[in-house]
């Protein structure tokens, strides 16, 4: 059976899967990243770990993979397969896709953005599904973004299209590690709920799932934390949409396992603000922590196909397959 090496590289865990060219997950696995061990130990897992089920898909299904697609955090030159810099992971410029392609006998691998490939699988097969152009932004400990247009992700001419959570939305606000103030991300993210609910109730432990469920509970200074986000939220939302114009808005991360205790307020201030814009419908995410690995195995069918475009835009590997 043709299937392709699907992998999803965290800053402490890894997901993996055999994915048949009907989308299908044939096999699924997991491992630890284990970054305490340094990058190089790091790298070295990764490509065991593809290297692990390139075996198993030869075992199981009678031939080797076709491709693999690999989606991994921080700055990626997905055109050359670089993985250039992971403040999480401690590595800067792996030749990711060289090494993996080395250790997989010469199949064609893709080097994917982990935010870009969740993104690709969200909106070609989740919450996304069927919409021309979309927006997709997950909330987690910060918050980033991928633009899809007709089935493609756009990264940009340097390849850092998307990053929503470093629009300014409080001028001269709380000092962002980007150099800027005010950044969406340090308002608005999951971990910045977190350490303002923890501020505000004076308990050191609580996180942004504490203040989810103390403001469903009624708790008057809950709300006020969380409107205040919701607001910042907005703000950079509407700024969004006013340079894209997605049909869909698509909300993933750890923040949107609030439910609707996120959503019916974020859409509320989303249409409060909006004037000329055309409202998108904003949607949860449904792929939930399994959309980087799909997007991945998305991306190393996208490879096989040579009459379908890259949607990292990276020419360099359909020429590859074509060759």
């Amino acid at each position: 059976m043709k299937h392709v090496i699907a992998l999803d590289v965290g800053g402490t865990g890894m997901k993996a899967a055999l994915v048949g060219a009907d989308g299908a997950l044939l096999h699924e696995a997991r491992r630890a990243t284990g970054r305490e061990r340094g990058p190089e130990a790091v790298v070295e897992t990764i490509t065991a770990f593809a290297a692990d089920l390139r075996a198993y898909g030869e075992e199981r299904y009678g031939r080797s993979a076709s491709a693999a697609g690999v989606a991994v955090p921080g700055i990626v030159d997905a055109e050359n397969g670089i993985a250039v810099y992971a403040a999480n992971l401690g590595w800067r410029d792996v030749p990711m896709r060289a090494l993996l392609s080395e250790r997989l006998h010469g199949v064609p691998v893709a080097l994917g953005h982990d935010v870009r490939t969740g993104g690709l699988a969200e909106g070609r097969i989740g919450a996304g599904k069927g919409a021309d152009r979309f927006l997709f932004v997950p909330l987690g400990t910060g918050i980033a973004g991928a633009i899809g247009i007709n089935g493609v992700i756009e990264s940009g001419a340097h390849g850092y299209a998307g990053e929503i959570g470093h629009i300014v939305v409080r001028p001269g606000g709380i000092p962002c590690g980007c150099g800027q103030r005010g950044c969406l991300e340090r308002l608005a993210s999951a971990s910045a709920v977190s350490a303002a609910w923890s501020a505000a109730s004076g308990d050191p432990d609580a996180d942004a799932a504490d203040c989810a469920k103390a403001v469903e509970s009624g708790d008057p200074r809950a709300r006020a934390v969380w409107l205040d986000a919701i607001g910042a939220l907005a703000d950079g939302l509407v700024t969004a949409l006013t340079l894209l114009d997605p049909r869909t808005l698509i909300i993933g991360g750890g923040l949107a396992e609030a439910g609707e205790t996120l959503f019916t307020p974020l859409r509320a201030a989303v249409a409060e603000r909006v004037t000329f814009q055309k409202l998108p419908l904003i949607v949860p995410a449904a792929l939930g922590d399994t959309a980087g690995c799909l997007g991945a195995g998305l991306l190393a069918w996208d490879l096989l196909a040579t009459d379908t475009a890259d949607p990292t835009h990276a020419t360099e590997e359909a020429t590859e397959v074509s060759a």
